[in-house]
């Protein structure tokens, strides 16, 4: 019976430590990123508050990064800090195909988080999500990382690749918020859940984020590259993908171009079907889009291209997209 009881209560201890080291790296991530994350209240132009959600500052001098859908046609941006302080902030740019906005806040001496792409980031690791849900300020919650390398469309129909599926608590007003690994470094920034479904969260990467802020503050903007097509998907006959040897049916069949782009200086015809990219194959629309990912205007790309019953290499120039 003692013995019993001896090995009862060594279970409980080992269980009660377990539970504290879980509680320690879930307290350490918060006292780490805590104090950089903010409430945005956004004002939609004489009507007053339009809309809230998170944001995190990741520069000494005041840079966060928050959602563009949080920021989306805002005449005015506040901030607040979990200090109580509060200062208005200028939004300095925005990229929708990734949902994420970069911000300025209007004040000195500012606390921040490091944003650090976190390679050894794996399924089941810890993570921690902080925000301000539903006008609660400084909401904790914590989960595990449940996939990585998910696909998730933005707004503007692109394909935002890398993105964390997580199973820490979001609602409506974490948008923007800091995803936090046990290091104290923000991992992602989050930026949706699914609707009516529970434990199911998703993050744009920090490397991603770190490049988007990086193309901000350097061009201005985010440049991607554009080719000035018109394309639609395509299945081809198996005749021809055995006559020409290729390694897919899909393909992407040019419907029009625009003048004076890259692909019309590279004459490409209403009719081509592009099947590869650099000798990578494009089976669909977004295939080509993380082929046009990888490009930065000014570089060039070779695109495989049938031509009826012939498969022809053609070489263009990306640039960026006209204003």
């Amino acid at each position: 019976m003692l013995e019993e009881e001896s090995t009862g209560t060594g279970a409980a201890a080992a269980s009660d430590a377990a539970l504290d080291a879980y509680s320690r790296a879930v307290i350490g991530a918060v006292e780490a990123v805590g104090p950089a994350v903010v409430s945005v209240y956004v004002g939609g132009g004489g009507a007053g508050r339009a809309g809230a959600g998170s944001g995190v500052v990741v520069t000494p001098d005041g840079y966060l990064l928050t959602n563009e859908h949080v920021v989306r046609r805002a005449a005015s941006v506040r901030v607040s800090f979990v200090d109580g302080r509060s200062t208005t902030a200028q939004l300095i740019g925005t990229d929708p195909a990734t949902d994420l906005a970069l911000l300025r806040a209007q004040a000195g001496a500012l606390p921040y988080a490091q944003l650090r792409a976190a390679p050894r980031l794996r399924a089941g690791q810890l993570v921690v999500a902080l925000g301000n849900p539903l006008g609660f300020e400084s909401t904790v919650s914590a989960g595990v990382v449940s996939a990585l390398g998910r696909s998730l469309r933005s707004r503007h129909g692109r394909l935002i690749d890398g993105i964390v599926q997580h199973t820490a608590q979001l609602n409506p007003g974490n948008s923007g918020g800091p995803l936090v690994d046990t290091h104290g470094h923000v991992a992602g920034i989050n930026t949706a859940i699914i609707a009516h479904a529970q434990g199911i969260g998703f993050a744009v990467p920090a490397g991603t984020a770190q490049w988007v802020l990086s193309e901000i503050l350097t061009q201005g903007r985010v440049r991607r590259a554009w080719l000035g097509l018109a394309v639609r998907e395509r299945t081809l006959e198996l005749r021809r993908v055995r006559a020409l040897g290729l390694s897919a049916r899909g393909a992407v069949e040019v419907l029009s171009r625009e003048p004076a782009s890259p692909a019309a200086a590279a004459d490409l015809q209403p009719g081509d079907l592009v099947v590869a990219v650099d000798d990578t194959a494009v089976d669909g629309i977004d295939a080509l889009h993380r082929a046009l990912s990888q490009v930065a205007p000014g570089g060039q790309l070779r695109l495989s291209v049938v031509r009826r019953m012939q498969r022809l290499s053609v070489v263009l120039t990306a640039r960026e997209p006209p204003a």
